[in-house]
C-alpha cells in the first residue's frame, strides 16, 4: 500500500485548510465599515477628514512614518514614488533580480531603465555588493524589495545610497509590519510603497500607499497623486499636469477597520514563523531564510524555504511540490524565475517601450548566479498558514517528513 497521497495514500494534512483562516479574512466590523461608506454617498476621498485620509494617518503612524499617501494599487505606489523623486527619461534605477514585475515595470512606466542586481540567496533580498557594481553616472535611485516580508540589508544599502547621492525606495508590498532593528520598514529610505492587493497580509482587494518622512516629498506626492489638485482647494484648480492615483473611500474604510486587528496578526505570524523555521531546520533539505537578529519583526507574505533535492534522494523540486500539495499543503514556487527571464524583457517585447537611442541592457543575456540559484530552490507557503495554530504548522512539518521518509515511492 502506498503511503504518499500523490500515489493514493491518505493525505497527511487533509485537515489543514480547516485549521487556517479562509483568505481574505473579514469581520462584521469590516462589513459595517463598508456599509457606512455606501450609505453616506461619499465614495470619493475628495474632502477633509475622509476615511482614506484617516487610514493614511493611521497606517503611517503604525509604520513609523510621518506621511502616507494612499493610492489605487501597489504598482502605482512605486510609480508615484519614482515620479516624486524626479526619476525620468534615461535615468537608471537599480532593482533586485528576484521580485514581482511591478518593481521593474514601475521604472519603465516613468521612462527610466531598470538595472538588475543580484540577491543574497540566504535572505532573498538584494545584495549590496551587486548594487554597488551596477551604479553608473546615470543611476538615479535604488529600489530594494523586502522580499516575502524579509527586510533588505538597510545597514549597508542606505549608506551606499547616500554615498552615491542616490534615492532609496523601499518596495514593501510584502512587508506590512516588518521591522528592521525595531523600526518598521517603508520610510527608512526616502520613500516606500505598499500594496493592499487581495493576496497581501493587509488587503482591500486592491490599493496601495506611499510612505515618507520627508515633508517636501510628501507634499509633492500628494499633488501628483490627485491630478495636481490640493484637497480643500476649489475642485478645478490644478497646479501641475498629472494623473489620478487616488484610493476610494470603500478601500480606505475597509483598510482602516482591518488595521485595528493587524498588529495582533503580525505578532502571531512572526511567532509562528519562528516556530515553523525551527522545526523545518531539523528535517534537512528545506532550509528557511537565514535568521538575523536585526530583523526584529517579520510581516510575512510568503514563508520561504529552500529545497535541496540531494537531501530527498534527487527528487526534483516540481515533484516535491506536487507531493506536498497532494498531502494537503498549499506550496508554490514564488515567482519561479529571476525577473529578467520574464517574456516581457525579450527584445521583441521591448519595442516601443524606450525611445530610440536609449542604452538599454540586453536583458536576455543577463545571468545573475545567486538569483538563479535561489529561484531554482525556492518553495513558498502562503502567509495565512501562519495565522493558524501550532497544530496547523505541525501538519506542514509532518507532511514534509512523510515525503522524505517515503521518497522512494516517487523516484
Amino acid at each position: 500500500m502506498p503511503k504518499l497521497a500523490i500515489n493514493g495514500g491518505l493525505a497527511e494534512a487533509a485537515d489543514l485548510r480547516g485549521k487556517i483562516p479562509r483568505w481574505p479574512v473579514f469581520t462584521e466590523d469590516d462589513r459595517k465599515a463598508l456599509m457606512e461608506v455606501l450609505e453616506s454617498r461619499r465614495w470619493c476621498r475628495l474632502y477633509r477628514g475622509s476615511r482614506v485620509e484617516m487610514f493614511e494617518d493611521s497606517f503611517a503612524k503604525y509604520h513609523d512614518a510621518k506621511h502616507g499617501i494612499a493610492v489605487a494599487n501597489g504598482t502605482v505606489a512605486l510609480e508615484l514614488a519614482l515620479k516624486t523623486i524626479g526619476v525620468g527619461y534615461g535615468d537608471e534605477v537599480i532593482v533586485p533580480a528576484v521580485t514581482f514585475i511591478a518593481t521593474a515595470s514601475a521604472v519603465t512606466e516613468v521612462g527610466a531603465i531598470p538595472i538588475f542586481a543580484d540577491i543574497d540567496p540566504e535572505t532573498a533580498t538584494v545584495d549590496p555588493r551587486s548594487v554597488e557594481e551596477k551604479i553608473t553616472d546615470k543611476t538615479k535611485a535604488v529600489i530594494v524589495v523586502h522580499y516575502a516580508g524579509y527586510p533588505a540589508n538597510l545597514d549597508e544599502i542606505l549608506p551606499l545610497a547616500r554615498k552615491n547621492d542616490l534615492f532609496l525606495i523601499e518596495d514593501s508590498a510584502h512587508a506590512h509590519g516588518t521591522e528592521w532593528r525595531g523600526r518598521k520598514v517603508g520610510a527608512i529610505g526616502d520613500m516606500g510603497g505598499f500594496s493592499f492587493q487581495e493576496s497581501k497580509s493587509l488587503t482591500a482587494g486592491e490599493g496601495g500607499i506611499v510612505l515618507t518622512n520627508n515633508d517636501e516629498l510628501a507634499e509633492k506626492a500628494r499633488l501628483i497623486h490627485n491630478i495636481g489638485r490640493v484637497v480643500g482647494r476649489p475642485g478645478y484648480e490644478h497646479y501641475i499636469l498629472s494623473s489620478n492615483y487616488r484610493m476610494t473611500e470603500f478601500q480606505g474604510a475597509l483598510l482602516l477597520s482591518k488595521l485595528k486587528r493587524f498588529p495582533e496578526e503580525v505578532e502571531k505570524k512572526h511567532s509562528n514563523g519562528e516556530y515553523l523555521a525551527s522545526k523545518l531546520r531539523k528535517i534537512g533539505g528545506v532550509e528557511p531564510l537565514r535568521r538575523d537578529p536585526r530583523v526584529t519583526k517579520r510581516g510575512y507574505y510568503f514563508f520561504v524555504l529552500r529545497y535541496n533535492p540531494e537531501e530527498f534522494s534527487g527528487l526534483p523540486k516540481s515533484k516535491f511540490i506536487e507531493a506536498l500539495n497532494a498531502e494537503g499543503v498549499p506550496a508554490g514556487t514564488g515567482y519561479g524565475m529571476p525577473l529578467y527571464k520574464q517574456p516581457a524583457f525579450r527584445k521583441e517585447n521591448l519595442k516601443g517601450i524606450f525611445p530610440k537611442g536609449f542604452q538599454v541592457p540586453d536583458y536576455e543575456k543577463i545571468y545573475l548566479p545567486r538569483a538563479e540559484k535561489f529561484t531554482a530552490s525556492e518553495v513558498t507557503l502562503p502567509h495565512p498558514i501562519l495565522l493558524g495554530e501550532r497544530e496547523a504548522l505541525d501538519l506542514v512539518v509532518s507532511s514534509i517528513e512523510k515525503i522524505k521518509e517515503n521518497v522512494e515511492e516517487i523516484l
